[in-house]
């Protein structure tokens, strides 16, 4: 199989018009720019391109956006996604949507998290169209909203997408992540009772009650340390916000705390339930004053898949063959879109380049990483979608 033929001046091109273009998630700074934007702006180039292009709304404002090329048939279909929206730029050093390229670089807010690996996925799909190979199977490019916050894209997305496989091409550097954690964020309610400052008898101290609930998390957080998965390391709890009380001379009679617990693979919602439910009744059992209660806000499960997966050995084999390299199979602490991709029954992988600065002060893009992923992700789709 011949080396891809990707044009690297363009993929730079492409990848400065995609950083300079403000896609700041709404839903993580109020009145920002949102996904519109670069959603025109992709799908303009997969129409140019000639890719049966769909693009929706997932909520009014928030476009994903779909581009296909049809195989022949008989082959597997091959999912490339990756994330229009960016986290906030007020806190940074440099121009965020002013991209510069130094020392083999490029700069600003988006080109390393995760507008890179996008540009690679884009120019893979591009060198495949560019050399008349007919495919076997489909190659779906998918370019979605929120992955910053709530990831709605996907979430929608795979409520009418079926795959063979997937890449997610957020940042690896070069390394084939088949393993990331998952989290819980739950708030907890300490009860107490209202009275004047004085009438120690009658008030019952809501915040003093919710420091037992954070030396328990704190015991919980030292046991799950012992317990550590090779490729993500131990779950870990912290407690992230807290509140309570009114006035000085008032018993408080509600503390709220809001914690994150982070999971790894083999854990699940129904263990974050058991140890929130364990340590409340130990405490109420403990303290006949102590009232409190949980509630799990969100969750987003860990996910981990088997390095012999089809996907996994194609893009090692890849990497070796155009790259000289062989990557190696690595874990996230942090989570993915690839999980709500797992969760449907499909193996979902993310590669993509090097970087540095992901919802950093300053945040950049190696190139040559950037055009070694677009490389890789166009040998993986002529391999595991089938060459006629």
């Amino acid at each position: 199989m011949h080396k891809p033929n990707i044009d690297r001046k363009k993929l730079t091109q492409t990848l400065k018009d995609m950083v300079s273009i403000d896609s700041v998630n709404p839903s993580l700074v109020k009145g920002a720019a949102g996904e519109t934007e670069i959603a025109d702006y992709l799908q303009d180039w997969m129409k140019t391109l000639g890719l049966e292009t769909k693009r929706y709304d997932v909520e009014p404002g928030r476009p994903n956006v779909v581009g296909v090329l049809r195989g022949t048939g008989g082959g597997k279909t091959l999912l490339l996604n990756g994330h229009t929206d960016t986290v906030g730029v007020d806190y940074m050093t440099i121009d965020p949507f002013n991209p510069v390229t130094k020392d083999g670089r490029l700069y600003g807010r988006g080109s390393f998290d995760m507008k890179g690996g996008l540009a690679a996925s884009m120019a893979a799909v591009k060198a495949v169209v560019d050399d008349g190979t007919r495919l076997k199977g489909d190659v779906i490019l998918a370019a979605v909203c929120d992955e910053e916050y709530a990831s709605i894209g996907t979430e929608r997305l795979m409520k009418e997408t079926t795959a063979d496989a997937a890449i997610v091409g957020e940042f690896t550097a070069g390394n084939i992540q088949v393993a990331h954690k998952g989290f819980a964020w739950i708030n907890v309610e300490t009860h107490g009772v209202a009275a004047h400052g004085s009438l120690h008898r009658i008030g019952v101290d809501a915040i003093a009650k919710m420091g037992h609930v954070l030396i328990g998390l704190e015991a919980l957080g030292q046991l799950l340390e012992e317990t550590e998965h090779p490729l993500v390391g131990p779950g870990s709890v912290h407690a992230s916000i807290i509140e309570g009380g009114s006035e000085l001379s008032t018993y408080p009679d509600n503390c709220k705390l809001q914690l994150e617990r982070r999971l790894i693979p083999g854990e699940d919602r129904d263990d974050v339930d058991e140890e929130m439910t364990s340590l409340i009744k130990s405490l109420e059992e403990g303290d006949p004053k102590f009232n409190a209660d949980y509630t799990i806000t969100f969750y987003r499960g860990p996910m981990e898949i088997d390095p012999d997966e089809e996907i996994c050995r194609v893009l090692k084999e890849g990497s070796e063959k155009l790259l000289g390299k062989t990557p190696r199979y690595v874990g996230g602490t942090g989570w993915m879109d690839t999980q709500i991709i797992y969760s449907k029954g499909i193996p979902a992988v993310a590669h993509g380049p090097i970087g540095y600065g992901a919802h950093a002060k300053e945040e950049w893009v190696d190139l040559k990483s950037v055009y070694e992923t677009a490389l890789v992700h166009g040998y993986s789709i002529k391999k595991f979608c089938g060459a006629n």
